[in-house]
């Protein structure tokens, strides 16, 4: 998922919220076929915040196929679309500024509310039984179930496990992604495992394989690098590597290998094999502050830039950074994009979105634009980052890209290379994520 291109300011506690359920949308999946997408001891504060909802349960209807949902935001809410129609199959009202992050299971999307990680039931998702599934769908709604926060931070999903980083508090939950579905339906959120960074800060961690965690290091006045702890629970666990080369550090992706890179205002961190190596930017200040990595690429995308007061600074030149050689190489790619521009295809490809409205497919390792497929009319990024600007969201084969000036979403097909299907939404969008179903 891409990261924010600044550190965030509070976002203010949101007001009162309102359910409102839309009618479901007829199941079909004929045009586009979607897969899945990708891109801490004690208990933790699960205690729920709760909020109206629709005074009864709905009742889920069987549907003949795997059914993809598209979550966007608005000034005023939430609505949700079916991923292949690209219809509204329902919303959920909400004032304020709200974040959007996949909760890792296919069904379900946290909203980061400022004071909270919300759930959001998307209202589509597959159960396994035997040698076959049964795919099902229902009324998305605002669940009752939220993770508390003090400046509710990123979402991480690696390895099975579900992160969320509390930039208030410096406190990291961890649980498995698989528990989620079965928790909710009994009305409770997983057990999750809490550890406590050492300061407060905008960071992010991200669980291992082998459990280990790794944490942005950090206060309230500068952020430094990142730490790795061992396995284990909460605040039992321990340091085992640290660098603090890393200024402004922010933002996180993984790359094949389970390579795990963090931006910093002048290059990058890598963590692989034990080790943390830094790869240097060219410039004095070089930032990559937002990162997209695909597990079937070495190679991580970000962004470049190079005037930290700019505000905002229009960077044409993308980052690709080698996290087996660790060498980065910088592509100049003839337009601007912003923070919400980048993504990667389903066979690692790197995607940028540019503000001349075209989206770009690059061959990672060479750094050669192999094609750019016009997409939304060209746009100019606004100053005020939670402002709405096009936003890239690659599900499967299909890269979804919103047009806030037209208020619609594109579908293109990356495989063909055309968009696939257009449609006229009821809101500007903002945020964009998905579930598979």
């Amino acid at each position: 998922m891409p990261h924010h291109s600044t550190p965030m300011p509070p976002v203010p506690t949101p007001r009162k919220r309102r359910f409102r359920a839309q009618p479901i949308a007829a199941v079909g999946l004929s045009a586009l076929l979607l897969s899945a997408c990708a891109a801490p001891g004690g208990s933790a504060g699960n205690a729920a915040d709760a909020a109206p909802t629709a005074s009864s349960k709905p009742s889920p209807q069987e549907a003949g196929a795997q059914t993809p949902r598209l979550v966007y935001t608005h000034d005023a809410g939430i609505a949700v679309l079916d991923a292949t129609s690209l219809e509204q199959v329902g919303s959920a009202e909400m004032s304020g500024f709200n974040r959007l992050n996949p909760a890792g299971d296919g069904r379900h999307v946290f909203v980061s509310t400022g004071d909270a990680f919300r759930l959001f039931d998307a209202g589509a998702w597959t159960e396994p039984h035997g040698d076959h599934s049964h795919h099902y769908v229902t009324e998305p709604k605002l669940t009752d179930l939220a993770f508390g926060a003090d400046k509710a931070g990123h979402v991480v999903l690696h390895a099975g496990k579900t992160v969320l980083f509390n930039d208030g508090s410096g406190k990291v939950e961890s649980f498995a992604t698989s528990a989620l579905s079965a928790a909710v339906e009994d009305g409770k959120l997983p057990a999750a495992d809490t550890y406590v960074t050492p300061e407060a800060h905008h960071g992010v961690a991200v669980e291992l394989e082998d459990g280990k965690l790794l944490a942005t290091l950090g206060n309230e006045e500068s952020r430094s690098g990142i730490a790795v702890l061992s396995a284990g629970k909460g605040q039992d666990r321990k340091e085992i590597v640290r660098n603090e080369d890393c200024p402004g550090v922010h933002g996180e992706a993984v790359a094949a290998g389970e390579a795990v890179v963090v931006g910093c205002e002048n290059g990058m961190l890598i963590y692989k094999d034990g080790a943390i190596t830094k790869v240097a930017s060219p410039d004095a200040y070089g930032r990559l502050g937002n990162q997209a990595g695909s597990e079937k690429s070495p190679v991580i995308l970000g962004d470049y830039k190079v005037d930290k007061a700019a505000k905002p600074e229009r960077p044409t030149r993308i980052s690709l950074v080698n996290t087996e050689t660790a060498a980065m190489q910088l592509v100049d790619i003839g337009t601007s994009y912003s923070f919400r521009s980048l993504g990667r295809g389903p066979s690692g490809e790197a995607l940028v979105l540019g503000t001349d409205g075209g989206l770009r497919v690059i061959d990672p390792l060479s750094g050669t634009v192999t094609s750019t497929i016009p997409v939304v009319a060209a746009w100019e990024e606004s100053a005020t980052w939670q402002d709405p600007r096009p936003t890239l969201f690659v599900q499967g084969s299909t890269a979804f890209v919103t047009e806030p000036a037209s208020s619609t979403i594109h579908a293109v097909d990356l495989k063909t290379g055309k968009v696939a299907k257009s449609a006229k939404v009821d809101h500007v969008p903002n945020e964009l994520t998905g579930v598979t179903g």
